[in-house]
């Protein structure tokens, strides 16, 4: 998934988008335990996916703190 799709995602969609990833990765490390994977990459592909979906929520988060906290203002003193 593209960095740009994940960014139109809000964010309870993109946790549940990370559910379903970590429980296909689960359903793969079972099927790579029997040597049963097509794809021997996709487990590599769903772990950066996920991660990716993480550094978005990450950012989003300290965007929300800065705002927050007000970071970016001058004050008047």
């Amino acid at each position: 998934m593209d960095v740009a799709d994940i960014r139109e995602l809000t964010d309870p969609q993109i946790r549940e988008r990370i559910a379903e990833l970590r429980e296909e990765l689960f359903r793969l490390r079972i099927r790579a335990a029997m040597m049963q994977l097509e794809n021997p990459k996709l487990p590599r592909e769903i772990r950066r996916d996920i991660a990716r979906m993480k550094t978005v929520l990450g950012e989003r988060r300290k965007v929300l703190a800065a705002a927050g906290r007000g970071e970016g203002t001058v004050d008047a003193a």
